[in-house]
């Protein structure tokens, strides 16, 4: 099951799913709208019966974008896990929150997307000591600097503004942060497999970080 509120690029990720012999679900959703998340949970539940793994990326600063980002990324995590709860205590389930790197390290600018981050992990905290008492394992991922659609539409405005290339702008961010290259999405994939696989299965209220070492402190 694929749910995002950007059909186009929803349909190119199920496109890439099909290539992997898979049949995915794609619904075309705003996870910042309540009667969004029981859509998604009741279509899931009556397609495939039951949820197994919930992983949640949600993400968009004025006072709007402030109160839009916590609206999606944080309530719409919120909402989701609490609405697929029940499937997930039955299936024994587990739920990985995705955070990010500006949580640990917050700058003025990143305000907005810092604070909204370091409160998604205090979220995932929160709900795997629930999820103790009812057999669902939640964790929380910290990703750094992924060149994702989005960072590379956020690095050639930048070099807009900067009167610069993308090229140099792309070069810059590694050599300022002390990390050899961007992440890519697919090590982030790799990485949620095996936390909702039988292997991490003790590991629950535990936040992951994957930065290529941008974090420098402990």
């Amino acid at each position: 099951m694929l749910a995002a509120r950007n059909a186009k690029a929803l349909e190119e990720v199920a496109a890439a799913v099909r290539q992997s012999a898979a049949e995915p679900l794609p619904l075309a959703l705003d996870l910042s709208q309540v009667e969004a998340h029981k859509i998604l949970v009741n279509t899931t539940l009556e397609r495939f019966g039951r949820i197994d793994a919930l992983l949640i990326d949600l993400f968009e600063m004025t006072d709007e974008e402030w109160k839009a980002g916590m609206e999606l990324k944080l309530h719409g995590a919120r909402r989701l896990t609490i609405r697929a709860w029940d499937a997930l205590k039955q299936a024994e389930g587990s739920v990985v929150f995705m955070s990010g790197s500006a949580a640990l390290d917050p700058k003025p600018a990143f305000a907005a997307v810092a604070a909204t981050n370091a409160a998604i992990t205090a979220l995932a905290k929160a709900f795997a000591e629930q999820g103790i008492k009812g057999g669902v394992q939640v964790n929380s991922i910290v990703p750094g600097a992924v060149m994702t659609g989005r960072h590379r539409s956020f690095l050639e405005k930048w070099a807009l503004a900067h009167n610069m290339s993308v090229e140099d702008a792309m070069k810059k961010f590694p050599e300022e942060a002390g990390i050899s290259r961007y992440g890519q999405p697919e090590e982030i994939a790799e990485l949620l497999a095996f936390m909702v696989s039988s292997a991490a299965k003790w590991m629950t209220g535990t936040s992951v970080r994957m930065d290529g070492g941008e974090i420098k402190g402990i």
